[in-house]
């Protein structure tokens, strides 16, 4: 159907107000010109361009934290293909603090050069770009869009550093999977728009729920799961995630552990809650798709932590306990509850500043010595001091000890899972019920289980003698201030938990499931 003069006229009268509303995303897309044109101009063929990058990255997250700060107005836009709400506009927020701190995180290390900083950068925002919208999808057209908006850049991220060929293997397969699992992805949300005549998630939600979960319906979210699991390294979409981590630059693997997977949060969490606050009481949908992540989520946190054990590279062993991250993660939005929602977005704040950190400490020990292996760590507290105590911090938030934000974000999580596993179990549906409380366990085992490899590294760096020969790891001072400065929120964030859980309970209401 062909729009009429009227629907021109009407979103036409709207753009300043949508605009508004974009104005984040448009910062982005500011910076990725400024840059392009930067990059032909002779006089700045010498000047290294990542400050362009942070100033583009920190205008757009002020603009962000303000329409967070200020509530602004909720409802779609863009003629209902974004959405603008508490849930898309906190999450938006946290994709656009990782993408921060990845650059600030760059200017420290050096990785890119001058002469590549434009490229590198204009990738860097472009993915971010594509991760902000990706939160905001209020249409399967756009969830598409913009789930490969976030994707391509990354697939010349992972292979941006030249004369590698693990960084090249890693590129090609990510683009494979990648490619692969959009082509899935697209055909189902291809046979949902089929299906209901309209793109729309709430109309979406809504013919699923006067349809019932019949053959079509979940043939088609089954395929966009698949997607959605490949963004979020869930078991069995999780087989690039190592390789694509180990052949990557440390600071494009931190960036696309926790940006990308705070995106996928974001964009799953979406898909579910509104499925979910569509459906009567009694549906039979809610039921099915909370089952299956609980599954999911059981099969990724378990899979993770298990194969992690025999890592000796950094970066791999953090590939495998991103994938067993994205498990607990699963575990909070498989209850499909308020709770749960709110639990997810304490998580991500809390894993944006942890895992990046992580990755930031192998980055400069990378730089020092050559080697991204745990050989390179040993007796590190006696070359560094200050990395060795900010890795074993992050590690430890990792795990979840006390008083880190880590352990404040896996005890909400826990207890959103404990909480509707009792509700459910009250309410008259006792296997699933049991099957969230055996979620609980299987999280509580995971979390003691990944001590092992967790505190390998810590023991690593604490209690072992150096290598023969083995010279101090220099810090830059700017390094050292952002490594300081996230070990201190996470510090914060685990001791005063009351802030922050209040904004990530006001963002997970957006759907006004219970």
């Amino acid at each position: 159907m062909f729009p009429t003069h009227d629907d021109i006229v009407k979103l036409q009268s709207a753009l300043e107000s949508d605009l508004l509303l974009f104005l984040p995303e448009l910062s982005l897309c500011v910076g990725i010109v400024v840059l392009l044109v930067a990059r032909l101009l002779p006089a700045l063929d010498r000047v290294h361009l990542g400050g362009l990058a942070v100033i583009a990255v920190a205008v757009s997250l002020f603009a962000g934290g303000y329409q967070v700060y200020e509530s602004a107005v909720g409802g779609s836009y863009f003629a209902g293909m974004l959405v603008s709400d508490s849930w898309g506009r906190f999450v938006r927020l946290i994709v656009l603090a990782a993408a921060l701190v990845t650059a600030l995180l760059t200017l420290a290390t050096g990785i890119p050069d001058r002469d590549d900083s434009a490229d590198f950068y204009v990738l860097l925002i472009g993915g971010t770009l594509g991760m902000s919208l990706m939160a905001s999808a209020g249409h399967l057209l756009m969830v598409f869009i913009a789930v490969e908006m976030a994707s391509l850049p990354g697939y010349a991220l992972a292979g941006f550093l030249k004369g590698r060929r693990t960084g090249s293997e890693a590129a090609l397969k990510y683009v494979v999977y990648g490619a692969a699992a959009s082509g899935v992805m697209l055909y189902g949300l291809t046979l949902l728009a089929g299906v209901f005549g309209t793109g729309t998630l709430h109309d979406v939600a809504a013919g699923i729920a006067q349809r019932g979960p019949d053959l079509p319906v979940l043939a088609g979210l089954a395929l966009v799961s698949v997607g959605l699991g490949f963004k979020l390294a869930a078991v069995p979409f999780q087989f690039w995630c190592p390789d694509v981590f180990e052949g990557a630059a440390a600071e494009v693997a931190g960036f696309l552990s926790v940006a990308s997977k705070a995106a996928a949060i974001g964009l799953v969490g979406r898909v579910l809650l509104t499925l979910h606050a569509a459906q009567p009481d009694t549906a039979a949908v809610p039921a099915h798709l909370g089952a299956m992540v609980a599954v999911v989520a059981m099969l990724t946190a378990t899979f993770g932590n298990l194969v992690a054990f025999g890592q000796t590279n950094l970066k791999r062993l953090l590939a495998y306990s991103t994938i067993a991250h994205a498990g607990y993660m699963l575990m909070a939005l498989a209850v499909t509850s308020s709770a749960g929602a709110a639990a997810v977005l304490y998580y991500l704040c809390a894993y944006v500043a942890m895992n990046l950190g992580a990755f930031g400490v192998v980055a400069l020990v990378r730089n020092a010595t050559g080697s991204e292996d745990l050989s390179a760590y040993r007796g590190l507290v006696r070359r560094n001091p200050l990395l060795a105590i900010a890795l074993a911090v992050f590690l430890a938030s990792l795990l979840g000890l006390p008083p880190l934000a880590g352990f404040a974000g896996k005890f909400q999580v826990f207890a959103a899972v404990y909480a509707a596993a009792d509700a459910t179990h009250a309410s008259g549906s006792p296997g699933l019920g049991t099957l969230f409380f055996v979620l609980l366990g299987v999280g509580a085992v995971n979390t003691a289980l990944s001590a092992y490899y967790y505190l390998k590294v810590v023991r690593a760096m604490l209690l072992d003698d150096p290598e023969p020969g083995a010279a101090p790891v220099a810090c830059p001072p700017g390094a050292a201030l952002l490594l300081l400065a996230l070990v201190a929120a996470l510090i914060a964030a685990g001791v005063v938990w009351d802030p922050l859980t209040a904004e990530t309970a006001r963002a997970a209401a957006a759907f006004g499931v219970k």
